[in-house]
Formats: C-alpha cells, structure tokens, sequence
C-alpha cells in the first residue's frame, strides 16, 4: 500500500469544527482519547495555527511535524487496520447497494454503509481507545497536545474526503477501486484492467468533479488567482 501526503493547512482565525457526521464521530474519538480538557483546548489551537506540516497517512496510521515555541516535534499515530476478512466483508457492502461508491468519489460517507458494515462485523470509525500516538516532545500525556493537533486536522481531511478513513483502516481508495472492479469482472476478467472506472461511466464523472473540487481549494489556498477556468 502506498502512503499519502496530504497538503498542510494554512492558519485559521477560528476554530474549524468538523462538518460531516463521520467527520464529528472522529472528534468524538479524539476527545475520548484526550487526558484533560485543558490539552484538547491546546490541540485545537495548534490545529488551527499553521504550524502543523503536512500528514502523510498509510493503512494503520499516521505521521506528521508539528512546531511550537519549543521546537519542532514528530508526532506518529496508530489506527488498527481491518483485517483480510472485514476488508473483503466491506467490499462486498459497498458493492451490495447502487450509488454507494459514486458518493464515495464525491466526498460523501452513507450512513446506511457504514451501519451495514457494521452488521456484517466491521467497524469503521474508531472509539478514542484505537487512536494511539506518540510525540517526540516530553509530554506525559498521551495524546499530547501536539498528537491532538494533528488528530483534529486528521477530522477535516475525512470531511473532504471519507477514502482518507477507508485508508486509515487498510483499505485505499486504489484498493477498493480494483477489487470492485474484479468483482465485476469474476473469472471472465482476461487481462489486468487499465481502469476501474472504465465500466462505469457515472464514476468517472463523479472522480472528475472530485478532482476539480479539490484543485479549486489548492489554488484558493495558494491564493492563485480566479479558478473559473476549472469549472
């Protein structure tokens, strides 16, 4: 499995709360993990501060950089990724109900997916007890404030995008892609597919305005200039 960089988040005014109900569930996770609220009011600061670098996230965890007045620390987190069987138990859910993976490409997480996997036994947003993580700072707390920073900027990059969470727990965007696709294709599939999405045209359209979404926000927060030219 390959790991993603994700940009780094420019510096926020005001506290950027997570939007969507997976995105607040993660939250609640991570405030069930914090040791004290004074820590939590300290992670969120530094969520919103600039400071943090980018967050490279791969199946199991993640790492990032993150600075303060008293240097530049790494932070290293631990997500328990599905196992064999509930990755093929979530293959088999996504591809049971039509329009579940078109929103999937288009930032969304159904509610009915997650609750029908887990029925059949998998669970896909953690409970503050699988967020483990560890600081290069001296800090005693576990999370420390540093950890909770970049577990709170982790929230917004599942409200953009809920692939980030299937990621987290073993199963990448790439992944799940192919294997739908090989699901589909059974035994008559003769040649390795080119495309995933080449069978279905409405996924394709969807990934394209994925795509686009997400390089409106990449030149807004650059501040490059009008983006009309992408619509």
């Amino acid at each position: 499995m390959t790991a993603v960089l994700h940009p780094r988040f420019a510096a926020r005014r005001s506290a950027a709360r997570a939007g969507t109900w997976w995105g607040k569930a993660w939250v609640r996770a991570v405030e069930e993990a914090a040791y004290a609220v004074e820590d939590l009011a300290a992670g969120r600061r530094l969520s919103r501060s600039g400071r943090i670098g980018q967050i490279e996230v791969d199946a199991g965890g993640f790492v990032a950089a993150v600075e303060d007045d008293g240097g530049v620390w790494t932070v290293v987190g631990a997500v328990p990724p599905l196992g064999e069987e509930e990755r093929d138990a979530l293959v088999e859910t996504v591809a049971a109900e039509a329009g579940r993976v078109a929103a999937l490409l288009a930032g969304e997480l159904p509610h009915s997916l997650a609750e029908h996997a887990e029925e059949a036994g998998v669970e896909l947003l953690p409970y503050g007890g699988e967020l483990g993580t560890t600081c290069t700072c001296d800090a005693w707390a576990d999370p420390c404030p540093h950890a909770l920073g970049v577990l709170h900027q982790i929230a917004w990059l599942l409200d953009a995008d809920p692939f980030v969470l299937l990621h987290l727990r073993g199963l990448p965007r790439e992944e799940l892609l192919a294997r739908l696709h090989g699901r589909q294709g059974g035994d008559h599939q003769a040649a390795p597919a080119a495309d995933p999405l080449a069978a279905d045209p409405d996924l394709a359209v969807a990934l394209d305005a994925v795509e686009r979404a997400r390089r409106v926000v990449e030149l807004l927060e650059q501040d490059a200039g009008p983006a009309d030219h992408l619509f």
